[in-house]
């Protein structure tokens, strides 16, 4: 006889137990994104807890390391600006400590990824026009999560120009 799914059977705990996994397969996620997933695909309230917990406590969910992951990755792969990356954590379900506590370490380096990044992106704008050249790469670092200011600053230096009113 078939189980229905969320009714507690012990049968349906290895269901949750190994789509759980799955998605940790694929790559590190928060625990509300697995616990969001879980949902979606039927699993109750109570049987998602008590994977969560599992998987918790032998360290497969583990929301500090998974802010820290991907502090790392966005700072360096994406050079993306502290705006975007604490933004990208808090929609992840990470509490704003461990949001903060994540990004404390990167607290420097702001000016130097946004000019970095300008400079690489600058190169494929020089059949521009200055001014549009300057708009496009200074909307890039916006989007990026840089502050309006390193934003400008950046895309001046990359571009060599100084003339350009944010």
């Amino acid at each position: 006889m078939p189980h229905e799914r969320g009714r507690g059977d012990p049968g349906k705990r290895k269901d949750v137990h190994e789509r759980a996994l799955g998605l940790l397969a694929v790559r590190q996620r928060s625990r509300r994104e697995i616990q969001r997933r879980l949902e979606r695909a039927g699993f109750g309230p109570e049987e998602i807890g008590e994977e969560l917990d599992r998987l918790q406590q032998v360290g497969l969910v583990d929301d500090e390391a998974f802010a820290r992951v991907v502090v790392e990755h966005s700072f360096t792969t994406r050079r993306e600006g502290r705006r975007v990356v604490a933004g990208r954590l808090i929609s992840a379900g990470i509490a704003p400590d461990i949001v903060e506590a994540a990004l404390d370490p990167v607290v420097g380096g702001e000016e130097e990824r946004a000019d970095a990044l300008a400079v690489a992106k600058a190169a494929k704008l020089s059949s521009l026009p200055p001014d549009a050249a300057y708009r496009r790469l200074y909307g890039m670092l916006a989007r990026r999560g840089y502050a309006p200011d390193v934003a400008g600053r950046a895309a001046r230096r990359a571009l060599a120009v100084e003339a350009f009113e944010d």
